[in-house]
């Protein structure tokens, strides 16, 4: 196969999932939910932690976990969960 069919066996891959999407076995799975203590242990915060409390904790830990200032973005998906699971049950 020549590097020019293959190129056009890739774009053509590439327009059917753009318009089909992906199968349900290749999606990526969303981040798996945390458990409020699992989430509390991430942002560092206490059983009686606040709104207030949960916000502060989250905005320094990402400051240090974004990927644009040299985090990972696991780690940035981690507190977002854990930040949305304690947000939530508050």
């Amino acid at each position: 196969m020549t590097v020019l069919a293959l190129a056009a066996l890739v774009l053509a891959i590439l327009v059917y999932v753009g318009r089909k999407g992906l199968p349900a076995r290749l999606r990526r799975r969303s981040t798996t939910s945390l458990t409020p203590t699992e989430a509390r242990a991430v942002l560092g915060v206490g059983p009686g932690a606040g709104p207030d409390d949960i916000e502060a904790a989250y905005r320094r830990l990402m400051l240090r976990a974004h990927p644009d200032t040299g985090g990972t973005a696991g780690l940035a998906a981690q507190l977002n969960a854990a930040r949305a699971t304690l947000i939530k049950k508050s």
